[in-house]
């Protein structure tokens, strides 16, 4: 549904996007993942058609974007960062405007009828955009992008300054209307495209680092040994029963945390040639230690893109 490749956009001698090539099948969730700063948005703007790329190619649905732009963004519905909006203007008088400047076809109040229902904005559709929450603010931009029913959303930091709550409600959104349709999400926090996407695609300085699904990229992290322990041997003693260990080391210096009661979660790495989780728990007891909880530590988004960013010079 959307296929890039080698894409390329300058801004005078800085090389925002270089080369990027992507794609997102029908029906996926994909996070566009990276640091701000790193493409992410110049390119939805390229998808979308607002710029165009100084090199390479863009297809939406099997549409040459750049050959007949008109008929690509029919197929797409954009929420920009920042879900910019006339504040004069009242909720359902907006999404009227955005109907008629799209260009969409069938009935427009049965349209926005059914996308005020989507998004949960039966209560503020006469209120003035300028008067609305941050959180009512995105729904609204959510609600435009939903008109006409398009096959692929791109969707940029779409929760960005919402509290945890209204994230939480976007995330449910988000799953709901998803469904049947290709959506982009842009962000560059971990947890969100953790929580809601099926796969990623990694940006570091305009370039594209890794692409996969979720799993495969924490797999690919090569975290897979890593354990983490909950004891309450001090540091010193700590590091002396992890050196005493066979294919046991550190990970991540000292204590991760530190309970009321003293105790410490740790982390250490075993060598995939040696070394058994049951010999750590053992040569902590009989160093006169303890242990409360001792379990693999599943690798994380975070761990990737680490991981892959590390590969890529700055």
């Amino acid at each position: 549904m959307i296929v890039a490749h080698d894409l390329v956009k300058r801004f005078g001698p800085v090389e925002a996007v270089s080369g990027l090539s992507l794609e997102v099948g029908a029906g996926r969730i994909c996070g566009f993942l990276g640091p701000n700063g790193a493409g992410k948005t110049t390119t939805l703007r390229m998808l979308v058609g607002v710029l165009r790329p100084d090199a390479g190619g863009i297809e939406i649905d099997g549409i040459d974007a750049l050959a007949d732009s008109r008929a690509a963004r029919r197929r797409i519905g954009y929420l920009p960062d920042g879900a910019p909006g006339h504040p004069e203007m009242r909720v359902e008088e907006w999404l009227a405007f955005r109907w008629r400047i799209c260009g969409r076809e069938g009935s427009r109040r049965a349209e926005i009828d059914r996308v005020v229902a989507e998004c949960g904005l039966s209560k503020v559709r006469r209120r003035l955009m300028g008067t609305l929450s941050r959180g009512f603010r995105q729904r609204v931009g959510l609600a435009a992008a939903l008109l006409g029913r398009p096959s692929v959303l791109l969707l940029d930091e779409p929760t960005e300054g919402l509290d945890p709550i209204q994230v939480r409600e976007f995330r449910t959104l988000l799953r709901g209307f998803a469904e049947g349709r290709t959506v982009l999400l842009s962000s560059h926090l971990l947890g969100e495209v953790e929580a809601v996407c099926d796969e990623a695609v990694l940006m570091l300085d305009g370039r594209r680092v890794a692409a996969g699904a979720i799993d495969a990229l924490r797999e690919a992290a090569g975290k897979d040994l890593r354990w983490s322990c909950v004891t309450d041997l001090p540091d010193a003693r700590w590091r002396q029963v992890v050196a005493s260990v066979q294919g046991a080391s550190l990970s991540g210096g000292e204590a991760i945390s530190v309970a009321a009661d003293g105790w410490h979660r740790r982390e250490v790495e075993f060598a995939e040639d040696g070394g058994r989780p049951e010999a750590l728990a053992a040569a902590i007891v009989a160093g006169g230690g303890g242990v409360r909880e001792l379990r693999r530590r599943r690798p994380t988004l975070e761990d990737a893109f680490v991981h892959f960013a590390g590969e890529t010079p700055r």
